[in-house]
């Protein structure tokens, strides 16, 4: 096993320089002794170097569902990045719970040296107890009104009016939505684009046109069950993420419901096997992964500059696949 001698020649630095950078401290060689680290395996002993130095070489990341494929996507991106540190990433799944977030956060917050949250609901009382931690806190896809902590975010709004838009551009005016839930960024968000975009287009939303899925599979089918049995059905269903719209494609598998020709079907977020799905799915995209990744690279700077200045806002852009699952909508009978 390479010790930290060979990694500070490799490196071309002094030994001290090598154990300030691995006590997260900024020194001028960091990608020197990062590539040496990884050349050489060198592993160094996160509880004896704890011990001494207050530094634990751990990183949680607290996410409320990782059976949702982006969650899974957000921790390789940031497993990608500390891969060529010191730090190991810990993975903590919440549930969509609060409660059950609090205690994990309460738990680890004494062990770990920074942590990547996606925090189940929004405001909520976990970000108002981190807030008095002296722990560096980034913020994946939720943001905390008022609260100076790192976030990376994706542009909701515009994913949402970009899908209606397309409906619209379709013909498509009994336009229906499966949305997330509203205590949270991207659920009020997405609403958000929803509704301003039809109401540019001067299309009504009938208050049973709008169901809630709380992000979950089952609440996708549930939801597309009730609007299949409106006496006035939609002809076009907006699902606001990809696990409600597992659940929505399931309910329509069931019914025996044609997509497009019956119903034309859009989601926030694709699915691995959206291209595969018969019909193929449109969607609005992002790059998950690049949002992990860029949360990680925030975290690695706090971590370095061991200082809190001005929080950080980044969005990310998305972007419409356009596929099979949405076409124009039938003729409306009583019109023919």
């Amino acid at each position: 096993m390479a010790t930290i001698g060979e990694v500070a020649q490799d490196a071309g630095v002094s030994v001290a320089t090598v154990s300030r950078f691995l006590r997260g401290q900024s020194v001028r060689s960091n990608d020197a002794i990062r590539q040496a680290i990884q050349k050489l395996g060198y592993q160094p002993s996160p509880e004896a170097r704890g011990l001494r130095s207050g530094v634990h070489y751990a990183i949680a990341v607290v996410v409320p569902d990782i059976t949702n494929p982006f969650f899974a996507d957000i921790v390789k991106g940031v497993e990608s990045v500390f891969r060529k540190t010191p730090y190991r990433v810990f993975l903590h799944n919440t549930d969509e719970d609060g409660d059950l977030e609090e205690a994990v956060l309460q738990e680890i917050v004494k062990g770990v040296d920074g942590i990547i949250l996606t925090p189940a609901t929004e405001p909520a009382k976990v970000p108002t107890y981190l807030k008095h931690i002296d722990v560096p806190v980034v913020l994946v896809d939720r943001e905390i009104p008022g609260r100076d902590f790192d976030c990376v975010v994706t542009d909701n709004i515009k994913g949402a009016e970009m899908a209606v838009n397309y409906l619209v551009s379709l013909g498509h005016r009994k336009i229906a939505t499966i949305r997330g839930t509203q205590a949270t960024t991207p659920g009020h968000q997405r609403y958000q684009g929803f509704r301003d975009a039809l109401r540019l287009a001067d299309i009504p939303v009938p208050e049973e046109y709008v169901q809630d899925g709380n992000f979950r599979e089952s609440g996708g089918y549930q939801a597309m069950l009730r609007l299949l049995s409106l006496a006035d059905a939609p002809t076009a269903v907006f699902s606001a993420n990809n696990l409600m719209t597992i659940g929505a494609f399931k309910a329509l598998h069931d019914m025996r419901v044609r997509v497009p020709e019956r119903l034309s079907l859009i989601s926030f977020d694709d699915l691995e096997v959206g291209e595969l799905l018969s019909p193929a799915l449109t969607c609005i995209t992002r790059d998950d992964i690049k949002q992990g990744t860029l949360a990680a690279h925030m975290l690695v700077a706090q971590l370095e500059k061991r200082e809190f200045g001005m929080a950080r806002r980044v969005m990310l852009d998305v972007q419409l696949m356009t596929r099979n699952s949405c076409s124009k909508p039938l003729p409306d009978p009583e019109f023919q």
